[in-house]
């Protein structure tokens, strides 16, 4: 597979995970992190570095407005309920863990 081609298919599957979190409103930032070691904002943050590394104007309040499809806040007032302490939790032993996976500790 070329180059382009790579990055095209890259591309598609990312407008579709983002997509895929703009709808599914019902799934929490803090189980994402929790479970998957990620979450909306890592992706939007994740973003912004990138475009910074290229020169690309792209801060990270537009990167989570895109991510998100929606104001950070406005999306927050309308799908964030509190967490949980076990939320909670799982998502700081989540965060040790890609920690390690990083060679941070």
């Amino acid at each position: 597979m070329d180059q382009a081609t790579r990055t095209e298919l890259e591309a598609a599957a990312f407008r579709r995970l983002v997509t895929h979190l703009q709808q599914r409103t019902d799934v929490q930032n803090v189980d994402l992190m929790g479970w998957g070691g990620f979450c909306r904002n890592c992706l939007s943050d994740w973003l912004a570095e990138e475009a910074q590394a290229r020169g690309v104007a792209l801060d990270k309040t537009a990167a989570r407005e895109w991510v998100y499809g929606m104001p950070y806040d406005d999306f927050k007032a309308r799908h964030q309920a509190p967490a949980t302490q076990e939320q909670l939790d799982r998502m700081n032993a989540s965060v040790e863990q890609n920690k390690r996976v990083r060679g941070e500790i």
